[in-house]
């Protein structure tokens, strides 16, 4: 003999209608986190890297050697990333988002690929002595990953990537002793630039 049961029917229902509901909610939260984009980068943290750039350019152009030249763009390219991080950090914060939804994520999964080659292959240069290309080189590697990161953010990004691209390109092919005008031009110049105008446009 078959029994039924009202009550437990009744119970299950909400339960069922509750589990619904939260598949539902969480399915818009990845969809829309799918469709954003990534808003947390720094316009004035971006104007601090070009000041903090331009004043390495000036340090860097009275060494006396290439290596001391590139020790000292390096340094600077360490407090680049610090001030990146923080005022990205801060901005995120501002704006109650974090780094790591699914547009942050994928913004830092894109832009970093090309910065970690930029390492490693500035490693091999310092060690060989063989510094001539580098000012090219991380201008190009830079202008990528800031293009491909890019694609997950504001539309204003991937175009400061396009220019620091082309002017890495055009490093390239001009005389080494022309690589610390470009480094300035592009870590200095386009960086206040675009941080001008991220800072205006994107709430800071």
């Amino acid at each position: 003999m078959v029994s039924s049961d009202p009550a437990g029917s009744r119970s299950s229902g909400p339960r069922a209608l509750d589990d619904h509901a939260r598949d539902n909610l969480r399915f818009i939260r990845e969809t829309m986190e799918r469709a954003g984009s990534f808003t947390a980068v720094p316009g004035w943290g971006g104007l601090a890297m070009g000041i903090t750039a331009l004043g390495a350019a000036a340090i860097a152009s009275s060494q006396n050697s290439p290596i001391a030249w590139l020790l000292t763009w390096i340094t600077e390219a360490v407090l680049a990333i610090a001030i990146a991080a923080w005022a990205t950090y801060s901005k995120a914060r501002a704006a109650g988002s974090s780094l790591f939804s699914g547009p942050g994520r994928r913004f830092v999964y894109s832009f970093a690929p090309p910065l970690l080659v930029g390492v490693l292959l500035t490693a091999l240069q310092l060690r060989t002595g063989v510094v001539g290309a580098i000012p090219g080189e991380w201008l190009l590697l830079y202008g990528t990953g800031v293009v491909t990161g890019g694609a997950f953010s504001i539309r204003v990004v991937p175009l400061m990537g396009l220019c620091f691209m082309v002017l890495g390109a055009v490093a390239l092919f001009c005389p080494w002793n022309w690589g610390n005008l470009f480094l300035a031009a592009g870590f200095g110049a386009l960086h206040i630039i675009f941080g001008a105008v991220i800072a205006r446009k994107y709430g800071g």
